[in-house]
């Protein structure tokens, strides 16, 4: 069969899953596993280096603020510009909510919580949460550059 025949099968789907055990400590571990994979996949450096903030970010919002289990995923999927890196991370919604004192709705400026959404918002070309009734998904896409 040729590979040109239109009925061959496109390639698969290029992903990653890794569950996210519920202890702060799993951040570092599943950061050094997402470096493996990226490096494997050959995304650029630069993007390895945004996306890893990106993963820690995510994956410390879902072991600090959301219920277990977590999930990290991250995909390739092809885009109409080009290759974009996904990044997934899934939980099972918002655990009980810790109140900021009301004198301080805001982190301060040493502070070094209350800043994940703009990091990742800087470091993303899109990115949201995705609510369902047991869980919740946050993700980011990453333009892939040379």
């Amino acid at each position: 069969m040729s590979t040109s025949d239109a009925s061959v099968d496109p390639p698969a789907r290029v992903e990653h899953v890794c569950a996210l055990p519920h202890i702060p400590e799993a951040v570092c571990a599943v950061r050094r596993r997402a470096r493996t994979v990226l490096v494997q996949w050959r995304v650029p450096s630069l993007t390895v280096d945004h996306a890893l903030l990106v993963i820690s970010e995510l994956t410390t919002n879902a072991i600090v603020h959301a219920l277990p289990p977590a999930v990290l995923r991250l995909s390739l999927p092809e885009t109409c510009d080009g290759r974009a890196l996904l990044i997934e991370v899934a939980d099972a919604g918002p655990g009980p909510r810790r109140r900021p004192p009301r004198d301080r709705p805001h982190p301060a400026e040493h502070e070094e919580n209350g800043r994940g959404t703009d990091i990742v918002a800087a470091l993303s070309a899109r990115h949201g949460v995705s609510r369902h009734p047991e869980r919740a998904t946050r993700w980011a896409v990453l333009h892939m550059g040379a």
